[in-house]
């Protein structure tokens, strides 16, 4: 990823935080956004997102219709919105953060060993 990417995408970060504040700040609900609270609502959203899927043999495109692809959209964008909140809250650049946990995860899971394999780390012989 260049330079300029990452600044992009940092510059888009942040546009979602400030628009996630300003909405936030005019409701007055900061009080309610303790990094507890914030977390509760991520793994609510991540769990509603689920819904539209219930039921359908894989979940693939093919199988979601106009309104289930539509829900599926909204409630990620919750997820994100939540995702932000909560990174802003406990001041972590969500960027730097998964470069970090993907090297961790390269490290974890080295392609030529793990390649078409879905296994966790733990359970690969050394």
């Amino acid at each position: 990823m260049t330079q300029q990417n990452h600044q992009e995408e940092a510059g888009e970060l942040a546009q979602m935080r400030d628009m996630l504040r300003e909405f936030v700040r005019e409701r007055d609900w900061s009080r309610f956004h303790s990094p507890k609270n914030l977390a509760a609502a991520l793994s609510v959203e991540a769990s509603e997102l689920l819904e539209p899927f219930t039921w359908l043999a894989t979940g693939d495109k093919t199988e979601l219709d106009d309104a289930k692809l539509r829900a599926i959209r909204h409630e990620m964008a919750d997820v994100l919105a939540y995702l932000v909140m909560l990174a802003d809250a406990l001041d972590v650049d969500l960027h730097r953060a998964l470069i970090e946990k993907m090297a961790l995860n390269r490290s974890k899971y080295p392609a030529h060993k793990v390649k078409g394999d879905a296994r966790k780390y733990t359970e690969y012989d050394e």
